[in-house]
């Protein structure tokens, strides 16, 4: 079963909704008792976090967090010394642009970059 699947029934039977007929639950039904309410809104909200971290995987590219190895690290530097940008070495290496800022760094090829500010909404 899906995630998204998973979360859509067990939304259903915390909103007190039978997830195959739609119909309510009625009062005297496990489903109404308030602590088993509670524990399926806790499932609801565990099965959100695993979709919002599977969607946020699904983005990343396809090397995140995959440790780097003395040849990527050999070749990150050449192309940076051949005047490759940080997006274009993101996208050759598979990796985001800050972890290659950070390696740049690492390698001592760049300086480390400024700690980002935040501005205030007047």
């Amino acid at each position: 079963m899906e995630t998204r699947e998973a979360l859509r029934v067990i939304q259903a039977l915390a909103d007190g909704v039978d997830p195959s007929t739609g119909e309510l639950f009625s009062e005297d039904s496990p489903y109404q008792h308030p602590q088993i309410v509670r524990a399926l809104f806790m499932a609801v909200g565990a099965l959100q976090q695993r979709e919002d971290r599977q969607r946020r995987e699904q983005r990343l590219p396809e090397h995140s967090g995959k440790p780097w190895d003395d040849a990527e690290d050999k070749q990150l530097g050449e192309s940076f010394d051949a005047g490759m940008t940080v997006t274009q070495l993101a996208r050759q290496h598979k990796r985001t642009e800050g972890a290659i800022q950070l390696r740049l760094e690492k390698l001592g090829k760049a300086q480390a970059s400024a700690p980002a500010r935040f501005k205030r909404s007047a």
